[in-house]
Parts: structure tokens; C-alpha cells; sequence
């Protein structure tokens, strides 16, 4: 997995760096000379090449700065336009400009008309306006920067993040630069890894410019295939059904069918070797034409059709299961309801908690901490604002902040569906997947997912592993999906392409 920095992490990591002899001066000087190999790479070389730089007033003007000096010597006629006056610099950016004026690099005060200018003629810019530390709404000549940057439709090379980004959440506030390179320091930062500020980092470069390798630590990391790889479990050739996973699956009501058997079939997707269904009686015949490898578990109804209580055969079954999957299509339904959080309690398996399972104990997260084994929640910010009792935009402001208190609050993994989604485990890790796309944009998907993380859990990982590789897969799954069939792909393609994720994550 790759690092993430948040900007607190990284301002640890810069004086950590400093105490160990490697000065701010010699940082700047690697990145700022970075920055230029990169933008000299976008430009398409050195030859009859214009570059314009458009610096701030700290750190990240000053790596602008220094850049700037490359290019130059480079051969790049190049520009610095100046956010403010040099006297705003401090140390070391101010000796960088100082020593700017060695060269004969140009250098122009700010103002629209001049920027605008300057990018007419030149091949590529370079943004180095504000740093990781960012928050807010860009106003006044910032915001007027950044629109010209944008409006000029030529490359941009963002330096450790586009201006404009919240370094901390991804959020974009106003206007921020839309790059085609960002060059990050040391490790990615969690504002270009996060949505919408992913969008607007373009390629994200990160490159080495000092750190020692024992001061990058982090407590957010990104997923990558290779992670996924080495915990999925390979079946024996002498591998029975029941070592290979045992899942129960509970949901579906009269009105939501489809849900408990797209559950149902991803747990066997993601390879558990045996998977029973429990439903309410009355539509238990529609499940069972649906699904054609599965035992089945018929519970009480209500007169609304959906769950009533529990039987001793749903008992006895989970108790020799090895993971169990609730909520999807179940409703809100009181009773029903009771039922849920009366099970996820007792549940003696871990189990994966989705949909109607969480609007359970919606206002009741003490309730969800009182559990007798592992648990996996999956909410998208709506199931997960009404769990914690917050607005999904709150969820939306700070998305790893919420899923890493809610799960150390309930001692439970939890994963934040959404683009991107975030995988907390109760010891306050944060994995970030970074597959998937728009085609999982359609109803069922969040129902493939859960069941295929019960089936991964069934097959021995813990639950932190199954939710990562779970959303791993799942997204890959989704962009099968999506080049197959579009804008028209459906749940049940998303599930078809299973198989082939793990076939691609294996190198098969």
C-alpha cells in the first residue's frame, strides 16, 4: 500500500527531516527542480519552449521559485508572475528569489491581463500558488489566478497539490486549478487522493527528495492490486465446499427481492463454497428461482412481508457458518428492525451489516457497540449520516475523519461506500480504494459488495482485509461492467464481472 499524508503529517515529516541535518534549503532546491523535469516533460522538451510560473507566498511559491531557475537554465524562456510582492517570502523561499534574479528569468506583478499574457505564449505553467495547508474559498486575485489557468486550456503542473484543494479533505471550495500533473513530495497527499480534488491533480507524481524512509509514517494508506493479491486465499486441490466458506445471507421483503439474491450469489462470486439464504417466507419461491446454488431459510413475516423474528434453524445455521450478511431490502419496518439489532448483537460470526441492517440502529451506534464478534458496516453517506446522527454533507466535508471516529466508536470496521470509497478499521487505520467509476452508480451494486466481503471473510480474512479487498474488486468489477455495457450496465453485470477482477488482481 502507498502512504497518504494529511498536512499536519507532512509539516511533521518536513521538521523531522530539517532535525536530522537535511535543511528546508535543500528540500525546496530537490523539489522545486522536480517540479521543472516535470514540467519540462509536458512541454515535449527544451527547444523554442515558454513556460510561465505562477508563485505564492510560502513554501510552495518558493519550490515555484526554484523551478522557475531550472527551466531557465534548461533553456525554457520562462516567467514568474508574482501572487504578491517579494518581501512576503520568508526563508528559504527569499534566497530563491534572490537568486532568481541571477538569471534572466522575467518577473511580473499579478494581474489578469498579464497572466492571461504571458500563458497566450507560452507551453506549459506551473501552479504554485497554495501548499497541502489550504482551506477555504479562493478570493480576489487567487480566485481570478486560477480561472485564468483554467480558461487558458493549456498543461498545468500543480506542485504538491492544485491551488485551490483542501489539503486535509479533497474538498474544492470556490475554484481550484485543474491540473494535468501534480508532483507530489515523499508521498501522496490525502487531498489529491480523495474526490473531488483527485480530479483535479490529473497524474499524480510522486517523487523522492529526501525523506528519510523512516519518517514517512502514516496512518492512511491506498489500496493497490498487489495488496489485494496477497491475501486472497487460493483453494487447495483437496479443498471441501465447507472449507472454502460457509456465508448466510438475511434480507428481502415482499417489495425488494432482487437485493438478498445479488448477496447471495456475490458471496459464491468472491468464492465461498457454500451460501445459505434466509428470507420471509412469502417470497422465498421468487428467491429460490433466482438463485439455483443456494440453500434456503424461510423466516416468519409480518403482514407487510418482510422479516418477523428469528427461528432455531437460523440459529443452528449461523452457528456453523464462518460469516453472515443483513439488511439489504429488508425495510424499516419496526418489527423488523427489532429483529436486526436484537441479531447483530448476538451474532456469534463475524458479520457484514448493509442497507436496512444499519438504518436498524439509525440514532443507535451505543446499541451496535454491544456486539459479541467482528463486524464489517457498509453505508453510503446517507445510511451513514443517519447512524451518527449528522448531515451527509457533514460526511461528505470529511469523509475519513467520520469513518475513523465511527469506527473506533463502535469498535468495528467501517466502510464509507462513495467515490473514493474508506475502509476504517477500529485501531484508526484508513485504507482509500481507488478503483471503481460511474457504472456502479446503479441500485444493487452496494448489495454485490456486501455480499462479496462476507464471502471473503468466510474464506478467513479479517474483516479489515475483506473490505479492502472487497471494494478492490468490486471496482474493478464495475469498470468490466461499465466498458461492456456503459452507461446501461446493471448490478447484475457488475456481479458477472467478479471473477474476472480476481482473474486480473492475480495476474491470471
Amino acid at each position: 500500500m502507498k502512504p497518504v499524508l494529511t498536512p499536519a503529517e507532512a509539516a511533521i515529516l518536513d521538521r523531522e527531516t530539517q532535525a536530522r541535518g537535511i535543511d528546508a534549503a535543500s528540500l525546496m532546491e530537490r523539489a522545486g527542480r522536480q517540479v521543472a523535469r516535470a514540467a519540462t516533460a509536458v512541454a515535449g522538451g527544451f527547444s523554442g519552449r515558454r513556460a510561465v510560473v505562477v508563485c505564492g507566498k510560502g513554501n510552495n511559491g518558493g519550490d515555484g521559485l526554484v523551478a522557475a531557475r531550472h527551466l531557465r537554465r534548461w533553456g525554457i524562456r520562462t516567467t514568474v508572475v508574482m501572487m504578491q510582492p517579494p518581501e512576503a517570502f520568508g526563508e528559504p523561499a527569499a534566497t530563491n528569489f534572490l537568486r532568481l534574479g541571477q538569471t534572466d528569468v522575467r518577473v511580473r506583478p499579478f494581474s489578469p491581463d498579464t497572466l492571461a499574457r504571458e500563458l497566450a505564449r507560452s507551453d506549459v505553467a506551473v501552479d504554485a500558488m497554495f501548499g497541502t495547508g489550504f482551506r477555504g474559498s479562493p478570493e480576489g486575485d487567487w480566485e481570478r489566478a486560477i480561472a485564468g489557468l483554467n480558461d487558458w486550456g493549456g498543461p498545468v503542473v500543480a506542485v504538491d497539490i492544485p491551488s485551490g484543494v483542501n489539503g486535509e479533505t479533497g474538498a474544492v471550495r470556490g475554484v481550484a486549478v485543474t491540473a494535468d500533473v501534480t508532483v507530489t513530495f515523499g508521498a501522496a497527499k490525502i487531498g489529491i487522493v480523495l474526490l473531488p480534488g483527485a480530479l483535479h491533480a490529473g497524474l499524480v507524481e510522486v517523487v523522492d527528495i529526501g525523506f528519510p524512509a523512516d519518517l514517512l509514517r502514516a496512518d492512511v494508506w491506498l489500496s493497490e492490486g498487489e495488496d489485494v493479491a496477497a491475501v486472497l486465499p487460493v483453494r487447495p486441490p483437496d479443498t471441501h465446499k465447507r472449507d472454502a466458506g460457509v456465508v448466510v445471507v438475511i434480507g428481502g421483503s415482499r417489495s425488494m427481492t432482487g437485493a438478498v439474491s445479488l448477496m447471495g450469489e456475490a458471496a459464491y462470486r468472491a468464492g465461498a463454497g457454500l451460501v445459505s439464504v434466509a428470507v420471509p417466507e412469502g417470497i422465498l419461491p421468487v428467491v429460490q428461482a433466482a438463485l439455483r446454488e443456494t440453500t434456503f431459510i424461510p423466516l416468519p413475516a409480518t403482514d407487510a412481508g418482510t422479516v418477523a423474528g428469528r427461528i432455531d434453524r437460523l440459529d443452528e445455521v449461523v452457528r456453523s457458518a464462518d460469516a453472515v450478511a443483513i439488511g439489504p431490502g429488508m425495510t424499516t419496518n419496526e418489527e423488523t428492525a427489532a429483529f436486526i439489532r436484537s441479531f447483530v448483537r448476538a451474532c456469534p460470526v463475524p458479520i457484514v451489516v448493509d442497507a436496512d441492517g444499519l438504518n436498524a440502529f439509525a440514532g443507535r451506534t451505543g446499541e451496535l457497540a454491544d456486539r459479541h464478534s467482528d463486524a464489517v458496516l457498509t453505508p453510503h453517506a446517507g445510511e451513514f449520516a443517519r447512524l451518527a446522527g449528522i448531515t451527509a454533507a457533514e460526511v461528505g466535508a470529511d469523509r475519513v475523519g467520520h469513518a475513523r471516529k465511527l469506527a473506533s466508536d463502535i469498535q468495528a470496521t467501517v466502510l464509507l461506500k462513495g467515490s473514493r470509497t474508506v475502509i476504517a478499521s477500529p485501531e484508526g487505520r484508513v485504507r482509500i480504494n481507488p478503483t471503481g467509476g460511474p457504472s456502479l452508480a446503479t441500485g444493487g451494486t452496494g448489495d454485490v459488495l456486501t455480499g462479496m466481503i462476507a464471502g471473503l471473510i468466510a474464506r478467513g480474512l479479517a474483516p479489515i482485509d475483506a473490505a479492502t479487498a472487497g471494494a478492490y474488486l468490486h471496482g474493478i468489477a464495475g469498470s468490466h461492467a461499465g466498458r461492456e455495457k456503459g452507461e446501461g450496465a446493471t448490478a447484475g453485470d457488475v456481479l458477472a464481472h467478479v471473477p474476472d477482477a480476481v482473474a486480473e488482481v492475480l495476474g491470471r
